[in-house]
């Protein structure tokens, strides 16, 4: 069985979102994402939308997402990769060799991004006025 995670905030669920979650599914058997907490999110200063138990329940009823766990720091990552017996690790191309440190545990993967779509795009669309300083 291979086992792939991907790390996310997951803000304003859209198409992108769901096509790297299908992508990253298609790599293996099990798919966990690995969903940053609102705390997580403050401390990067990103500022979600959607609280996290929200967000975790909209990717839980997605067909690709099989677990959900939180993401409440960023050194979490090997730990994580180890106990869920992760063989495959899934990010965006934006994030390409920020964490091929993963490569001693499990193979890395950056999958190219959905070209004209983002949550920052969508807030700014939507004429949140802070949607620059949103940064999700």
């Amino acid at each position: 069985m291979t086992n792939v995670i991907t790390y996310g905030t997951f803000d304003l669920i859209h198409k992108g979102h769901i096509r790297l979650l299908k992508r990253a599914s298609e790599l293996g058997d099990t798919l966990t994402v690995c969903l940053s907490s609102d705390e997580f999110n403050a401390e990067k200063g990103k500022k979600a939308y959607t609280s996290y138990e929200d967000r975790k329940y909209i990717l839980e009823a997605i067909k690709y997402v099989d677990k959900v766990i939180p993401e409440y720091e960023w050194d979490q990552k090997i730990k994580d990769v180890q106990e869920n017996d992760i063989d495959i690790f899934v990010m965006g191309d934006d994030w390409k060799g920020k964490f091929d440190f993963l490569k001693d545990y499990c193979e890395v993967v950056y999958l190219p991004r959905t070209q004209g779509i983002s949550t920052t795009k969508i807030k700014e669309d939507l004429g949140l006025s802070d949607a620059k300083d949103w940064k999700a």
